[in-house]
């Protein structure tokens, strides 16, 4: 298990791997202490057997024999809960793994739950087991002892029979294409380019005046670019209660930052306070009929029974068809779907409308009802004797 640690070796090592059909995939990372996570090192395996450590923290060595075997059209990439892994790739080359396969967003669709773990997927595909000793530990150290390497190694080792066990069970499901989707949202670049005039989104929450939205979109794109010029988390610039408090609160003045309760004492007067002020002040200046509300806080809200009963459905027609909830639809699909029969969500569309997009608009409309029968839910058409 020794590490490649030269560029020449990994280059020889990508080029034996882009003869494969599918290679697997994994990183280890440390971003506690960063905006930007710290590569600490790379795994890789194949179907052949042959399994590789990397690690990038080398001197000297150049990863662009493994970014090329990312964007290599000929070589299937597997990962297991992509998302971070991805933005690493990205961060080094700029480009996305492509083709490209995620088996926890797979496994959803062959119904083993939302988000299911790679342990789950080990014990039941694999018929393995992993020793989790060395999941916490520090990466970024050196030397990296013998139990963190087959740790790391394990983690794309029994991916390879994860995958090949998934691949077999969406071709007899003909469910493949159900995929495609989630793996477009995974593979796009917009996904991994922080906006910062984005950031505001994830803090909108229950924010209903337009005021606020307009205040919290110019403080949270104020630290989301503080966050990334200093590579150091959001929260080390201002915890999320704060930038919430401050956009709710609006303060003008020195005095009135300083009285709120999430300002650490003193802050006010710093550097940062200024800058808060100055983001708040943006925000006030702006004209609150041109805020682009969050759809959320644009519903009326008076459909909550109904989202529950579409729920209900939801979970219904999920466990009929052996899928999970997640991957059909979210609670926001649904309280837009309450909302509009003609919403501009993906429960709505394709694949999703016909497994279980019909069936909500026709329970919405009086077309379909739902029974008890001992601990199972019954979906009845109108036509239908319910009993």
């Amino acid at each position: 298990m020794d590490l490649i640690t030269d560029t020449a070796e990994l280059r020889d090592v990508c080029t034996r791997l882009s003869a494969q059909p599918f290679v697997t995939v994994d990183t280890e990372f440390m971003r506690e202490t960063t905006y930007y996570p710290k590569l600490c090192l790379i795994q890789m395996a194949a179907p052949d057997g042959s399994a590789v450590l990397v690690d990038p923290l080398a001197p000297g060595i150049d990863l662009q024999p493994f970014v090329d075997l990312m964007a290599h059209e000929g070589v299937v990439k597997v990962f297991h809960s992509a998302r971070q892994d991805l933005e690493i790739v990205w961060m080094l080359g700029q480009v996305l793994p492509h083709p490209f396969f995620d088996t926890q967003v797979a496994a959803m669709v062959c119904g083993y739950g939302d988000s299911v773990s790679y342990e789950q997927l080990v014990n039941d595909l694999a018929k393995a087991k992993i020793d989790k000793s060395s999941r916490f530990t520090d990466w970024s150290r050196r030397p990296l002892s013998e139990a963190q390497l087959a740790y790391a190694l394990s983690d794309v080792t029994h991916l390879v029979k994860i995958y090949e066990a998934l691949v077999a069970e969406l071709l007899r499901t003909d469910r493949g294409a159900w995929l495609d989707e989630e793996m477009g949202v995974l593979t796009s670049p917009e996904t991994y380019q922080a906006d910062p005039n984005q950031a505001w989104r994830r803090l909108a929450g229950r924010m209903r005046k337009p005021r606020e939205i307009a205040v919290l979109m110019e403080v949270a794109a104020w630290r989301e670019r503080e966050a990334q010029s200093r590579n150091v988390p959001r929260g080390r610039v201002l915890k999320d209660e704060a930038v919430i408090d401050v956009a709710s609160a609006a303060p003008r003045s020195v005095e009135a930052l300083g009285r709120l309760r999430t300002i650490p004492t003193g802050f006010e007067r710093s550097r940062t306070g200024t800058d808060i002020l100055a983001a708040v002040a943006r925000g006030l200046a702006n004209d609150p009929s041109e805020i682009a509300m969050p759809e959320r806080a644009r519903r009326s809200g008076g459909n909550g029974a109904l989202v529950e009963l579409l729920k209900v459905l939801l979970k219904a027609v999920c466990e009929a068809e052996g899928v999970a909830p997640k991957i059909i639809a979210t609670v926001d699909d649904l309280e837009a779907l309450a909302d509009d029969d003609e919403a501009q969500v993906p429960v709505l569309q394709g694949w999703r409308r016909t497994l279980f997009g019909e069936k909500a608009l026709a329970l919405k409309n009086g077309r379909l009802a739902l029974s008890a029968r001992g601990n199972r839910i019954v979906v009845h058409d109108l036509g239908d004797s319910i009993d």
